[in-house]
């Protein structure tokens, strides 16, 4: 269906003149003279974007009359994207205009063609954020209108959660680090939850799946004709997140030659799409996400050190699955509880040797691979329980019990335990195991702890 446009104009040739342009490129347009038959037609219809006047009553040059026009429609629609017009243009008016809600400015008179690539611009971008508000409508009704499930109650997990509950509110960029698996797309989504900017974007990119010829366009976005099927203009994800939350997973993979390009936009909010020497500006706050040593990237020079600085102004690392065993029944429980709704199998839980298989296991996979574990139990149990044989684990990869533990197994076990108890503090760890603090450390050095 071609998108209908609102203008509102107290001027009958600019409202002729806009109509038979826009009308050209395929759009439906309905015009309206007066802020309140604006809002009339708003409170009617769906339209993809506004244009419209700051001034309307005769010799007026303020643009306190679309200034309040553009309150209102905050009101009633705030994902309606609005460009402004006005004969009586100046920098402050422009910046107030923005401030509640504009997404851009045009004087008048205008050029056409920078008016057309406007319109398309900001209707996209108004599709885009209308698409992603629906989708988390319907992911809300899907889970209860409950927000990211984030289960931990392991000791292990107590930091993480404390600095979610820090720095979530603020708009640090947050590096998060951790194993394949282990999580880190939940967290990246409790910390936008709890962050200024829930109800803004939170647009996701695996830069492991990006190529590098697509780097820069998946990103930052292109303009027709700027390589051969860009057929037309269209925003990169940086623009989509605008006001919301860009969370970049497996952050590591980004290709030496864009990370100057990254950085820029990190520092100044700025960046140009592929094809256009036209700057664009956002406010977008960053979560990243890796498995890979950051740090040894960057001492074998496949990773920038400023851009590194800029990631992580707070760090998050993320235990594996082995480390929070505490959080192995209650995260099997939730996956159980998921799988069954999907599949509606007469499944009521899981044999006692099923449980003892998933506390033993050493879960390479993580969390990812306990929630595919249940699914395949769910999917292979015969009866009303799952068995420890339904859930597929690979013997080799279970935890010895302690009959089977050498004397060095049982203290390098003995000693994670003890330090997860105790959050990671070495002091309080060797003081409950009667250790000497140099004893300790030579301990956890014998043991790659």
């Amino acid at each position: 269906m071609p998108h209908r446009i609102l203008i509102a104009d107290d001027q009958s040739d600019v409202l002729e003149a806009l109509r038979l342009l826009l009308k050209v490129e395929g759009y439906q347009i309905e015009t309206v003279k007066s802020p309140a038959a604006a809002i009339k037609a708003i409170e009617s219809s769906d339209f993809a974007l506004l244009l419209m006047d700051l001034n309307y009553a005769r010799d007026t040059t303020s643009g306190e009359e679309g200034l309040s026009l553009l309150d209102k429609i905050q009101t009633l629609d705030a994902t309606l994207p609005v460009v402004v017009m006005t004969a009586w243009a100046t920098i402050d008016l422009a910046v107030e205009a923005m401030r509640r809600g504009a997404k851009d400015f045009i004087p008048k008179p205008w050029d056409n063609q920078r008016l057309l690539t406007i319109v398309k611009t900001q209707i996209e971008l108004g599709s885009a954020l209308r698409a992603y508000r629906r989708l988390e409508e319907e992911n809300q009704l899907l889970r209860g209108k409950e927000g990211p499930v984030l289960i931990a109650q392991a000791p292990s997990m107590r930091p993480v959660l404390e600095v979610i509950a820090r720095v979530g509110p603020a708009d640090a960029n947050v590096l998060i680090t951790g194993e394949n698996g282990s999580g880190k797309g939940i967290v990246a989504q409790a910390l936008h939850a709890v962050s200024n900017r829930a109800s803004r974007p939170l647009i996701s990119v695996n830069m492991g799946g990006l190529p590098e010829g697509v780097f820069e366009s998946e990103l930052f976005g292109h303009v027709r004709g700027a390589f051969t099927d860009a057929k037309t203009d269209r925003a990169g994800r940086f623009e989509l997140a605008d006001q919301g939350t860009l969370f970049l997973d497996e952050i590591g993979n980004i290709p030496l030659s864009q990370q100057a390009k990254m950085l820029r936009t990190l520092e100044r909010g700025e960046f140009e799409r592929v094809g256009s020497s036209k700057t664009h500006h956002v406010n977008v706050r960053l979560i990243s996400a890796t498995n890979a040593d950051l740090s040894a990237e960057v001492a074998a020079g496949r990773f920038r050190q400023d851009l590194l600085f800029r990631l992580n102004t707070i760090h998050i690392h993320l235990p594996p699955l082995r480390e929070r065993r505490e959080d192995i029944p209650l995260l099997a429980q939730h996956f159980l509880k998921r799988h069954l709704a999907r599949y509606r199998k007469p499944v009521t839980g899981f044999e006692e040797a099923a449980l003892d298989a998933m506390l033993r296991y050493a879960w390479p996979g993580n969390v990812r691979e306990l929630d595919h574990a249940i699914e395949r139990g769910v999917l292979m149990a015969p009866a009303k329980v799952i068995r420890a044989a339904d859930l597929g684990l690979n013997a080799t990869q279970a935890t010895p019990s302690l009959d089977e533990m050498s004397l060095e197994q049982v203290e390098a076990y003995l000693i994670k335990r003890t330090l997860a108890r105790h959050d990671g503090n070495a002091r309080q760890a060797a003081e409950d195991l009667g250790l000497s603090r140099s004893a300790f450390y030579r301990r956890l050095e014998k043991y790659g702890l």
